[in-house]
Parts: structure tokens; sequence; C-alpha cells
């Protein structure tokens, strides 16, 4: 049992469910940090008989890259974790290089974890952190705390699966003193060092003569609740409540892919509402939610777009649609065409045999193919899977007169602005079904706004039952 960090083993007890079957997926590159949250973790999952997934991205922008994944692969393996070797192929962008490895390092991870069939994915964010974002936002940067628990910031890859940070109230020092203690070595990645980073400047600077803290596990801790008060990054899709709100249930359930609010939800309901009804996966946030907000809580009637939703305000409640022209602007290509690359690695960086991209949700928007056999995240609301060949995917717009009889009269049941945007499925012979309004002997239909909803509004506070 953990009884070094006793903050560490309650955040593991209140976050995760011991008699789980799900193994816990633990994002390890090798490092001080996640080297102690895996053992952590391990000493934790051992007690509950829980296995424990150790997941490390290369994100190749170093020529050592390679066999530090290979030595962080071995070490997790060594620990008695399973583990796998992840890889960010492909071209590298010139500008926002960081965003862009953090984001591809989130996707990677989320695809993996979910084909381990892991719900929570634990990463080794330290109070150190927490002081770097601050500093580095007193420089004029928007990055945000790391939160304790959120929903992962992958869309759609990580659907379903959360992110927990048990490190937050332990400092880098203590945790690093703990392993050399123990005998334990462990990956200095030299951009930690390098002066062009931001992260890293604020890092040499919290560690200067004069600015250093203790190195105990109390040291710095924030305060309760202040990392889910802070914004996410603007590329991050999940939007949470503040610290302590209860979230008033939406009045729709969000199965037909659209919510209804009432008009005293709080301003991070409402963007959270335009995030998962549009399907996207940058939130509204800043002045033109400010003013969307205003006027809901002022009881105007009004139609407005914003984040590529539609919402209708009246009455006593306010509507969150697809906007239907996003649709049709949404790049139609499988993940993985132009996208980040989860890969097994070489034999000498994973201690395996190569293979070729691994664990893709493929996602489309507008019209694509329906792949067979394996699941489509369509238009970032709806996931299907087609059991027969030559399935076509589109929006309803412009089709509701070829539905069947039963289907168009379900559909007269939803409101006008859910309607163009609902998924319908065209067979070989031009046949038109909506697998949302009925059910479909050749496509499984799952919509993902309610759940997402519930996820981005802090109503799944712990790790899920299923």
């Amino acid at each position: 049992m953990i009884t070094t960090f006793p903050a560490v083993a309650a955040a593991l007890d209140r976050r995760l469910r011991p008699a789980a079957a799900a193994p816990l997926a633990v994002g390890f590159s090798g490092g001080g940090d996640s080297l102690a949250l895996l053992i952590l973790t391990l000493d934790w999952a051992r007690a509950h008989g829980r296995a424990v997934v150790a997941l490390t991205v290369d994100h190749q922008l170093n020529p050592a890259s390679a066999a530090w994944t290979a030595q962080a692969v071995a070490k997790a393996r060594a620990l008695g974790a399973q583990a796998r070797a992840l890889a960010w192929t492909g071209p590298k962008p010139g500008s926002g290089l960081s965003a862009a490895a953090r984001a591809a390092r989130h996707a990677l991870l989320a695809d993996a974890a979910r084909e381990a069939g892991a719900r929570v994915l634990l990463l080794g964010h330290t109070a150190d952190d927490l002081a770097e974002a601050a500093l580095m936002r007193a420089g004029g940067s928007t990055v945000p705390d790391p939160r304790d628990w959120s929903p992962s910031p992958a869309w759609p890859q990580g659907r379903g699966l959360f992110v927990l940070r048990p490190l937050l109230a332990a400092r880098r020092g203590a945790l690093r003193d703990w392993l050399a203690a123990r005998g334990e070595t462990w990956l200095d990645d030299p951009a930690n060092d390098d002066p062009k980073s931001a992260r890293a400047r604020a890092r040499a600077r919290l560690s200067s003569p004069g600015k250093r803290s203790g190195t105990g596990e109390e040291a710095a801790k924030p305060t309760e609740g202040a990392s889910s008060r802070v914004p996410p990054a603007p590329d991050a899709p999940s939007v949470t409540s503040p610290a302590g709100a209860v979230p008033p249930p939406p009045f729709h359930g969000g199965g037909e892919g659209y919510l209804v609010l009432p008009r005293t939800a709080p301003a991070a309901h409402v963007a959270a509402a335009c995030l998962c009804a549009a399907g996207t996966s940058q939130p509204p946030r800043g002045e033109r939610l400010r003013r969307l907000v205003d006027r809901i809580r002022a009881g105007e009637t009004f139609t407005a777009t914003l984040a590529g939703a539609r919402i209708e305000a009246a009455g006593e409640g306010v509507s969150f649609f697809r906007e239907p022209g996003e649709t049709r602007r949404k790049d139609p290509r499988p993940l993985g065409e132009g996208s980040p690359q989860a890969t097994e690695g070489d034999a000498a960086s994973a201690g395996g045999t190569p293979s070729g991209p691994s664990g893709h949700l493929p996602q489309g928007g507008g019209i694509c193919e329906l792949p067979l056999n394996q699941p489509l995240v369509w238009d970032g609301r709806y996931e299907l899977l087609a059991t027969a060949p030559g399935l076509v995917v589109r929006p309803l717009q412009g089709l509701a007169a070829r539905l069947p009889p039963a289907q168009r009269q379900a559909l007269k049941g939803l409101p006008a602005a859910a309607r163009p945007s609902l998924p319908v499925v065209v067979d070989p012979e031009g046949g038109v079904g909506c697998p949302i309004l009925a059910e479909a002997k050749t496509t499984q239909a799952r919509c993902l706004v309610a759940d997402r909803f519930d996820a981005a509004t802090g109503r799944v506070d712990q790790e899920p039952a299923t």
C-alpha cells in the first residue's frame, strides 16, 4: 500500500474503483515524475488485483528518442506493468510544435488506453507543473493548470476516457528523493532544459535560488479545487464546472444530438453544450461566450451561432444544435490520413515486432463511406458501426422524403434545427435510413452528445463502472 505520499493514495482511492476489471493506463515517459507515478499506481493496483498498462510516446523529435522509448518500455515491464510504445510519425509542423506534440500525445495515449480497455489514464503532473503554469501565464501564455480529474482532451479518440493526475499535491524534488532512496534511476529529456521552451524557462526560474520552495509533499500545494476553475487550453475539448457546483441536468439528454439547458445554467455548461452539440474540439470562451450568456440570462428570445453550434433561446430553455453548415465543412477523411499515427515501433524501440497503425478510431463528417465492422465517429457526435459493406453516411438534409414512413413520422417529433444534421445511411441500392430514428439491421448507432456533456461538466467524478 502507498504510505509515503498519502495525498496520492487518497486521490487513487477517491477516483478509482478497487473492484473494477478494467486495467489502469499510465502515461510513462521514463522521467522521474512518471516513474514515481507508475510505481505508486502499481502498488495501489496490486493491492486491489488490477492490471496496469504503461504507455510511452515517442514524439520522434530527438535522434535518441527511440532508445529512450525502448528503455522506458523495458523499465515498465521490469516493474510489473504491461507496456506499449507509441510513435508520433509523419511530418512535424514548423510552428506551434509544442501544442501539436501535446495534441498528438493525448490522441495516441487515448487510442491506446481505449484499446487496452482502460477507462482512466493517469498522468504524472506535479505541484511544480502548477507553479510553472502560473509563471507562464504571468508571461502571457494561455496554458491552463493541469486538473486532477478531467475527460481526455482528445476527441473522439478519448471518448469515455478520463485523465487522473494524482501527483498534483506532490513536489518533483520529493518524488525524486523518494526514487533515489529506492535505488531507482530515471531518464532526463534535454528538452526540459531547452531555453526556447517557455516551460523550460519557467522551470529554470523556479529552481533558481530564492525561488525554490520546500520539497515536501505539502509545499506549493494548490488551493482546493483551484485547478478545476482554470479554463482549459485552446486545444482542450472539455469545460469543467466551478469547484463544488452540482451541474443541473439538461432538459433533454442529447440522444438525438442536441441539448436543452435552463437559462440559469452556468457559463461553463453553456460552453460545454456548444461544444458537445456541435461535435467540435474547441469550446467557446472569452467575450463571445460572455455575450451569449448575458443574452441567455436576460431572457431574450434569439437564434445565434457559436463554435459550430446553433443556439435557440425561447421561453425558459436554451437549445443547442449542430449548425448544419459545419457538417458540410468537416473534413471527411478517416483519422490517420495526415493525423498522428500510433505504431508499436520497431524491435529496437519497443522490444517487439514492427507493425502498422494501431488502435485508431476513424472519424468522419459530411459524406463518407462506413468501414465494415469498424467503429467510425461521424460528425463528432455519433459512433456508427456498419455490419454490411458499401454503406455511406451523410447528413439527413435533403433526404428526409426518402426515409421510411415510420422514420419520417419520428422525425416530426424532433425540433426542426435538430433534423438536418442527423446521420443517414445510404445502402448500395440507394435505400436511405436514419439509425438514430429507428434500429437498423445494417448499422449500429450511438449518440455521444449526452455522455460527453456529462463528462465535460463534471457529472462523472470517478472511474466509470462500465
